[in-house]
């Protein structure tokens, strides 16, 4: 029994019979040639080769984006999900979005996927835990944010949560100051023309993606 890593030419060193060449081999073509190179060489009568993979080294995944810490890493295993590449990069930032994509190739034409990670966990989603392939890239984007400015206790920017609302983007950030007025919102949002609407917003509407609010002095 040995453990051995397959050369960067596609070979190993076996016992007996010396090097061997495996690469671009199946394992269980590269067992029957193990085995037949010790019957030739008179070493075995009736070899049985068994071959475990252990480790994929050769094919790597890029991480980018919104993690802890992004590059290029292993698969170390055949079945890696993305689950578990995510882990191996620590994670999305705080920044990060809660959506990833994963591109590369699958059967020879480009593949592309959108995957909501937190809901392979809280939807029970798995079939998105997609098996990843030596080239695919995973990126996370950085995650939506609204703006807040005026009579706000701490006006800035905001990660803005899922279904989350006027009333609670102003409470995000600090609510209104003493002269402010939760009744006297302004709300500027880009239309799909790339104009500037400006709205007087609902406490119970929802916030999109770069909305600006602005809080007015209260009028009493």
């Amino acid at each position: 029994t040995i453990e051995t890593r397959v050369s960067e030419n596609g070979s190993i060193t076996y016992p007996m019979i010396g090097s061997v060449e495996l690469g671009g081999l199946s394992i269980a073509l590269a067992e029957k040639k193990i085995a037949d190179a010790l019957q030739q060489g008179g070493f075995i009568q009736k070899p049985q080769v068994n071959i475990v993979l252990t480790q994929i080294r050769g094919n790597q995944i890029a991480v980018l984006g919104q993690v802890n810490r992004p590059g290029r890493f292993p698969l170390e295993t055949a079945n890696t999900r993305l689950s578990d590449m995510l882990a191996n990069a620590g994670g999305a930032t705080i920044a990060g979005d809660d959506i990833v994509i994963v591109t590369g190739l699958r059967n020879g034409k480009s593949f592309r996927k959108q995957v909501d990670i937190p809901s392979l966990f809280l939807a029970e989603k798995q079939q998105d835990n997609i098996v990843l392939q030596g080239g695919d890239s995973i990126f996370v984007d950085r995650a939506p944010v609204f703006f807040i400015y005026g009579e706000a206790q701490h006006p800035g920017s905001f990660r803005i949560e899922r279904n989350m609302t006027v009333m609670q983007a102003l409470a995000a950030g600090g609510g209104p100051t003493p002269r402010g007025s939760e009744r006297r919102l302004r709300l500027h949002r880009k239309a799909a023309d790339g104009s500037i609407q400006q709205l007087e917003p609902k406490l119970t509407d929802t916030v999109l993606p770069n909305d600006v609010i602005y809080v007015k002095e209260s009028i009493f």
